[in-house]
């Protein structure tokens, strides 16, 4: 009989042969390094960290390094949206003009939160607003899109992952309805963070996380550019400070990003700090796309020679759901198994019925589609350590 890690239920060498698959990937160059975390019952069975920060391999990753979430932070921001629906300071059939009146005319009337979280708004997957423009402050971001950004199709007809546009709205609005009118950041820092006690985690690169926090390295060519108002390089965004970024502006450890998906594994709550509530998470990991293939995905997988696979998306989460396909997640996860991930390097997911948690933050942006088999074979041996 394979020993098992505690009470978690996970087996060793499973593990163990998970740590030794990284190994050799980064010892191959297809990736720097990378922290896992994963838990079982409520219990870590696996935290370890592998390889280095950067190519010149002077810097070896440890569990207490940070890094930048990239979209994975559309996780935070979706919480914080489900949150606000529960308070009833927005719904899902919410029209994002109401709370954002300067987001008005034409197909922009008839957009609501739900589109937006589930992307379907008919807006093109849009990465940059304006040539050679800041996008680390929220309020310009807001004002260049309802300056330049239009609906181009009928919203619910397609799936078409937004990198940008939905969540920069989405936080906007958990901002303007919040009682406080407290910022987006400091939404976050409120009432997830603090109460997570994920106390490595911020919004924007906080000053005493810079030591620890490991600049992306992109190993390959990046369609697009990520410059912030510091003037700290092409993609310095992610070093700023006061970076306000819903979609991608996140840091964190694989530690507390694994607070954030045990709270969402066990319905919401964590250690008596209830951040939503079961019935909210429970309609929010439903698929809401049916079939529908995500669009963005699926001129990836044709230039690779995949079969699309359906974007299955709940509301702000992605799922496994039924298809084999080429999946992040993996193929022996359960169906209703949800999470985010963010641009070649970040991923979590929530495994219901495995009661399973599983995180890793990797140094060294890999192409993306290199990236989904990279985390779908990873994925598949976290899974299959579960007994």
């Amino acid at each position: 009989m394979s020993e098992t890690t505690g009470k978690s239920g996970l087996r060793k060498d499973r593990l163990d042969h998970l740590i030794s698959v990284m190994e050799d990937d980064i010892a191959r160059g297809k990736y720097h390094g990378g922290v896992v975390c994963i838990g079982r019952h409520g219990e870590i069975g696996l935290h370890a960290a592998v390889g280095h920060g950067y190519r010149d391999r002077r810097t070896p990753l440890t569990t207490e390094h940070v890094f930048s979430l990239f979209s994975l932070t559309k996780a935070l921001t979706n919480v914080l949206v489900l949150r606000a629906i529960e308070r009833g300071e927005l719904a899902f059939n919410t029209r994002i003009s109401a709370v954002i009146p300067e987001f008005s005319g034409g197909l922009r009337e008839t957009l609501t939160v739900y589109h937006l979280m589930t992307h379907q708004t008919g807006i093109p997957p849009l990465f940059m607003l304006k040539p050679g423009m800041y996008i680390d402050r929220l309020d310009e971001i807001i004002a260049a899109i309802c300056e330049v950004v239009q609906v181009t199709d009928t919203p619910g007809v397609k799936v078409d992952y937004s990198p940008m546009v939905a969540h920069a709205l989405l936080g906007e609005m958990a901002s303007r309805v919040d009682p406080g009118r407290r910022r987006y950041r400091q939404l976050i820092e409120d009432e997830i963070f603090k109460p997570l006690r994920m106390q490595d985690s911020a919004i924007g690169v906080r000053r005493d996380l810079k030591a620890r926090k490991i600049v992306p390295d992109f190993l390959s060519v990046m369609p697009m550019v990520h410059p912030g108002h510091g003037n700290l390089g092409t993609h310095g965004a992610f070093e700023e400070e006061d970076a306000e970024m819903p979609w991608v502006g996140g840091i964190s450890t694989a530690h507390d990003i694994y607070r954030f998906a045990e709270m969402l594994r066990r319905g919401g709550e964590l250690d008596g700090a209830r951040v939503i509530g079961p019935v909210i998470l429970d309609q929010a990991t439903r698929n809401r796309t049916g079939d529908k293939p995500n669009e963005l995905y699926k001129t990836l997988a044709l230039s690779r020679g995949w079969p699309p696979c359906p974007a299955y998306i709940g509301l702000g989460f992605s799922l496994r759901g039924e298809a084999i396909c080429q999946h992040q997640f993996g193929t022996l996860t359960s169906p209703r198994t949800f999470g985010n991930h963010g641009a070649g390097s970040t991923l979590f997911w929530v495994d219901p019925a495995l009661d399973m948690s599983f995180i890793c933050l990797t140094a060294g942006v890999m192409d993306e589609g290199d990236n989904i088999m990279r985390f779908q074979r990873l994925s598949d041996i976290a899974a299959s350590a579960a007994v």
